[in-house]
C-alpha cells in the first residue's frame, strides 16, 4: 500500500471482458481499489484527472485513440506509471517494445491458451505494487550506433571471458542504456531480462540496432563469442555448458524457477558450476529475487558481482536481495555501470 492506503487503480481496455477480467483479478488483492474501468483513452483521461489513480492499466489496440498515442500524450501532461497489458503477437510485441520507450512501466501479456487468468493477475498483482512504490526516471540520453562503445577508452581486447547480465522490470530501459555504452569488442555477452513470448526478439532486434555489436535472440546451442550479446528467448531458460574451450548455451523449456521463465538464477548457477571466475556477472533493476542465489553462487566461485545501486533502479527488488545474501561484490548506478563492467573486464584479463 501507499502509506498506509490502497493502491487505486484505473483499468483501460475496449474489451467488456477485459476490463471485468482484470478488475476481478485486482480485486483479489485487499490492498488494491479498482477505482475505474475506461473503454477508450478519452474516457480515461476524464477518469485520470478526475480520480487521480495510482497505477493505470493500458491496452494497445483501441478505438478512437491507440494505447500507445494515448501513452505518449499521458506520459508528457500527467505521467502516472503504465502496466501495459496487451496481446503480445509478433505485431504487438514491437508496439509493446514502443510503450516501453514512451514510458510505460512494464508490458504483461494478455491471456492466452498457455497462460491463465489467474497466473495472469497474480504477476499483475505484483506489478502493480512494485509500479505503485516504483522511482519515476527521466528518460536517459539513447546513444545513436556511430556513437555507441565511446563511453571507455580502458582497452579491452579479445582475451576477456564473458558478461552475464540479469534484469527484470525496468530492465528493458535499463538495457537501452548500458548495452550500447560497452565497447564493440566486448566478450560474450548473455541478458536474461523477464520478458513475454514474442517480446524477446523485437527486443533483441532494437538492442541491435543501437548497439556496436550484434545483438539477437539467442539459439540452442549458440556459441558464445567476442561482439555477440545474446538474449535469452521470453518462456525459455538458457544456461551454459562447457565443450573443451567452447562455451554454448542451451535453450531448455523446464518449469519456472522464482516464479520466472527465463530466470536469472538458470543462468548465473549453470555459469558458476562451468566457469566461474572467467565470468563479470550483472543485476540490474527488477521485482523480486531472481538470481540472487546464482551471484552469490558466482562470488564464490571467483566471479566479478555487480548490481545497480537502489539510487538508479525503478524498483530495486533483485539487486537488494543480492546485497543481503552477500553476493555482490560492487554497488554501482546504472550511469556508472559500463565503466564498471569494463573495469572489471580488464581486471580479469590481465590476471
Amino acid at each position: 500500500m501507499i502509506a498506509g492506503r490502497r493502491i487505486r487503480v484505473l483499468v483501460v481496455d475496449d474489451s467488456a471482458l477485459a476490463r471485468r477480467a482484470l478488475s476481478e483479478a485486482l480485486g483479489q488483492d485487499p490492498s488494491i481499489d479498482v477505482v475505474g474501468a475506461a473503454e477508450d483513452a478519452y474516457q480515461a483521461r476524464e477518469l485520470i484527472l478526475g480520480l487521480s489513480p495510482d497505477v493505470v492499466t493500458l491496452d494497445l489496440q483501441m478505438p478512437l485513440m491507440d494505447g500507445l498515442t494515448f501513452l505518449r500524450i499521458l506520459m508528457e501532461h500527467h505521467p502516472v506509471p503504465v502496466i501495459v497489458v496487451s496481446n503480445l503477437t509478433p505485431t504487438g510485441s514491437s508496439l509493446a517494445m514502443e510503450a516501453l520507450e514512451a514510458g510505460a512501466f512494464d508490458v504483461l501479456q494478455k491471456p492466452d491458451g498457455r497462460q491463465g487468468v489467474a497466473a495472469m493477475g497474480r504477476r499483475l498483482i505484483a506489478q502493480v505494487h512494485a509500479a505503485a512504490g516504483s522511482k519515476r526516471r527521466a528518460r536517459r540520453s539513447e546513444p545513436s550506433r556511430a556513437a555507441a562503445g565511446t563511453g571507455s577508452t580502458r582497452p579491452v581486447g579479445a582475451r576477456q571471458r564473458m558478461i552475464l547480465i540479469g534484469a527484470s522490470t525496468g530492465g528493458v530501459e535499463a538495457l537501452r542504456y548500458l548495452l550500447p555504452r560497452l565497447p564493440a569488442d566486448s566478450p560474450p555477452i548473455v541478458v536474461v531480462q523477464h520478458i513475454p513470448a514474442h517480446f524477446s526478439k523485437v527486443m533483441s532486434e532494437h538492442l541491435d540496432r543501437i548497439t556496436p555489436f550484434e545483438v539477437r535472440e539467442a539459439r540452442d546451442g549458440d556459441e558464445l563469442r567476442p561482439g555477440l550479446c545474446l538474449v535469452a528467448p521470453g518462456d525459455f531458460h538458457v544456461l551454459l555448458v562447457r565443450q573443451g574451450n567452447v562455451h554454448r548455451l542451451r535453450v531448455i523449456q523446464s518449469p519456472p524457477v522464482n516464479h520466472s521463465r527465463p530466470s536469472v538464477d538458470v543462468l548465473f548457477r549453470s555459469a558458476a558450476e562451468q566457469v566461474g571466475r572467467e565470468v563479470v556477472a550483472v543485476l540490474l533493476t527488477g521485482m523480486g529475487s531472481d538470481g540472487a542465489r546464482g551471484m552469490g553462487m558466482l562470488r564464490t566461485a571467483g566471479a566479478a558481482t555487480l548490481v545497480e545501486s537502489e539510487e538508479s533502479c525503478v524498483v530495486f527488488g533483485m539487486p537488494k536481495a543480492a546485497i543481503n545474501l552477500g553476493a555482490a561484490q560492487e554497488i554501482v548506478t546504472l550511469e556508472a555501470m559500463p565503466e564498471a563492467i569494463i573495469e572489471a573486464v580488464y581486471r580479469r584479463s590481465a590476471s
